[in-house]
């Protein structure tokens, strides 16, 4: 339920504080005072669109905030949590800001949020009815979304959706695969060819770089074993070997050691160097042992390597990229396995349109049921706006296959007067009749809405004299179950709200300045007697105001 809204600077508003209680609040007011002004609010706070246009004038921006009370939407609680957004208690508090460029910020519990999650959180606290919410039922779309919200079917709809774009998917593949299959056929021959003719070479991965580096090698063995050998017989087969040298004079040092200490520590580098240089001589003769020349290897080598280096040039490919090459025709083939496969590809067609009908059958079911359950409710409530023997039903008409929206188009079918047949809405209802069938709609789906705040913005254009009686009748019932909002310009619906607010401009400061205020008893006489008779009022007008009310109390 909403408990405040708090508006700074937004269009004519400088400073608003408002309060909320249950039940069913009336707001009124003069032609141009600004009633739809805290609509307009709730739609900014809840994902609209915010334009610059909106900040009042002379303002930086407009400043708007909510407070909503979550103790009995444990749904909207958790969905919270999930997004890390949690108040310390069971409201929650929406804020927007809004500058006069445009530039938007938006909170949720004093964390910044995106619109689209504003809108989603929005979707379970508020629904706003507009005042030209009527027009809306002359399309067909609206018409079937109306039912579906009735039927609680937005899960099956979805499904549909989701159904219906993977058999179009399928369905689309099959048709390329068709359309493709000599050139798909010829794809197949060209990659079959290149891979086979790989698939002769095997080429792997590194191996381009290895044979290089064993190539090397194996051209080079001569040099690399005299070279070998001449640096052993300097370090240690040579009657002068370096070997030999470094020992005798690390010797003779150490004899000196006792006369100063300070040739200790070069001593004890010689005899490290020693040690190494030894390591080193072992290291060599063992590679020696192991140096020889091999001339059928490094044919076998070089055979390699031209294999490669002409598949490269057959291929236009570099030697060392010819193993990924391989493997990306591998997988182009396989991929066309796939598309050339007609019969799987018709079969996965199949199973998608199956699957459609399926979906498509659960939204009927739902849609049968609720269509009934709308017609009957709907009837009923116009036979209480002044269209005594008036029917409403909702049509489903069967189509050849299912699409994105189910197996049937929804229509919704009117017959105004007693005796008259049913014939499509658009075709029948007048403007004054289109607006009360609006009506009696949207208080029967309002009955199964979930969100606990229901908001008319004079929806009740175009009725008068009984009818409004009758419609205030409504909205008073309504607000026994939900917190319900209504702007209005009829007395007959004013007198029948709980709470009452009058919305006035006055200029200020060189301004058009909007106000709201609660009004008393005696004040809510005065403001259902202007809506009677205009700005003059007269004792008639006030007695009958007071009769307005009354009735209202002993209702």
């Amino acid at each position: 339920m909403l408990l405040s809204l708090s508006i700074r600077d937004f269009v004519i508003v400088d400073l608003l504080d408002l309060d909320f209680s249950s039940g069913f609040t009336v707001l009124t007011g003069e032609t141009g005072a600004g009633k739809s002004i805290m609509i307009d609010a709730l739609s900014l706070l809840l994902g609209g669109r915010g334009e610059g246009s909106l900040v009042r004038q002379g303002a930086e921006r407009a400043e708007l905030a909510a407070r909503f009370d979550l103790s009995q939407q444990p749904a909207v609680l958790d969905w919270l949590a999930e997004q890390a957004l949690s108040g310390d208690d069971d409201t929650l508090l929406v804020r927007r800001l809004v500058d006069h460029q445009g530039r938007s910020r938006a909170f949720l519990n004093g964390r910044p949020a995106t619109l689209a999650q504003l809108k989603s959180v929005g979707e379970h606290l508020v629904d706003i009815h507009g005042q030209h919410a009527h027009q809306s039922l002359l399309r067909a779309e609206a018409q079937r979304v109306l039912l579906d919200d009735f039927a609680g079917a937005q899960a099956e709809a979805a499904a549909v959706r989701h159904a219906h774009t993977a058999w179009q998917t399928a369905a689309q593949a099959l048709r390329h695969a068709q359309d493709h299959a000599e050139a798909n056929t010829t794809e197949c021959e060209r990659l079959d060819w290149q891979i086979g003719e790989l698939a002769s070479l095997a080429p792997t991965e590194g191996e381009w770089e290895s044979l290089g580096l064993r190539h090397q090698r194996l051209s080079h063995i001569a040099e690399l074993s005299l070279t070998a050998q001449s640096a052993l017989g300097v370090l240690s087969d040579d009657d002068s070997n370096v070997v030999s040298l470094l020992t005798q004079q690390s010797q003779r040092l150490a004899r000196l050691a006792g006369a100063d200490a300070a040739i200790t520590p070069i001593t004890d580098l010689l005899a490290s160097a020693e040690a190494e240089l030894r390591e080193a001589v072992y290291a060599l003769r063992d590679y020696t042992e192991h140096l020889e020349e091999d001339p059928a290897a490094l044919t076998e080598v070089e055979k390699r390597l031209d294999a490669l280096h002409s598949a490269g040039r057959k291929f236009r490919t570099p030697p060392e990229l010819l193993p990924e090459k391989w493997a990306d025709w591998q997988r182009q083939r396989a991929a066309l396995d796939t598309e050339v496969n007609l019969d799987v590809l018709a079969e996965h067609a199949t199973q998608a349109h199956a699957a459609l009908v399926l979906a498509a059958a659960a939204l009927t079911a739902k849609r049968q049921y609720a269509a009934e359950q709308l017609s009957t409710q709907v009837s009923q409530e116009m036979q209480h706006l002044a269209m005594e023997g008036s029917r409403f039903q909702v049509v489903l008409l069967p189509q050849a296959s299912p699409n994105a929206s189910g197996a049937e188009t929804v229509e919704y079918h009117v017959a105004a007067n007693a005796g008259t047949s049913l014939r499509p809405l658009a075709k029948v209802a007048s403007g004054g009749e289109l607006s009360r069938i609006s009506l009696a709609l949207q208080v029967v789906t309002s009955q199964v809405a979930a969100v606990p705040t229901l908001i008319f913005d004079e929806v009740d254009v175009g009725i008068g004299g009984r009818v409004a009686e009758v419609v205030g009748r409504l909205l008073n019932r309504l607000g026994t179950r939900y917190q319900v909002l209504c702007v209005t310009h009829l007395p007959q619906v004013a007198a029948r709200g709980n709470t009452h607010w009058q919305v006035s401009k006055s200029p200020e400061q060189g301004q058009i300045v909007s106000r709201i205020t609660p009004l008393t008893d005696s004040e809510r006489v005065a403001e259902i007697a202007r809506m009677l008779g205009g700005a003059t009022l007269t004792d008639t007008t006030r007695r009958h105001a007071a009769e307005l009310l009354a009735g209202e109390e002993g209702a």
